[in-house]
């Protein structure tokens, strides 16, 4: 048990040693946190549509959408994220970067803009 052969992905866990389980841990909480974030990006799409609002209804269902893919979006770069970052400190590299952080924070500046201006 715990054997890189019985741990999926395999390409996170296939080399290195294994790190201290503190980072492991600190790794998933990072994960659990973006995952909350992208729950809670669906769940305001999910309001938008269907909260009556002053606003035309193709307005509404396209911010609706957007805040639906960015929330579908991100729970993806969650996983990706807690994957390189797993087989990093496995490797004895530093960290990748976080970049798609701020094209996430863009579109919620964008969706809460125009949800400011429909209201």
């Amino acid at each position: 048990m715990g054997q890189a052969e019985d741990r999926w992905p395999r390409w996170v866990y296939d080399e290195g040693d294994e790190p201290d389980p503190r980072f492991s841990f600190a790794n998933e909480r990072t994960f659990l946190a973006w995952i909350r974030t992208a729950l809670a990006l669906v769940a305001a799409g999910v309001a938008v549509d269907v909260i009556d609002l002053d606003a035309s209804a193709a307005l509404q269902r396209a911010l609706a959408s957007v805040l639906v893919v960015a929330g579908l979006a991100r729970a993806v770069l969650a996983w990706v994220r807690w994957a390189r970052s797993e087989r990093a400190m496995r490797r004895g590299i530093p960290l990748p970067s976080g970049g798609a952080a701020a094209a996430l924070a863009g579109a919620v500046v964008v969706a809460a803009g125009v949800l400011v201006l429909v209201l």
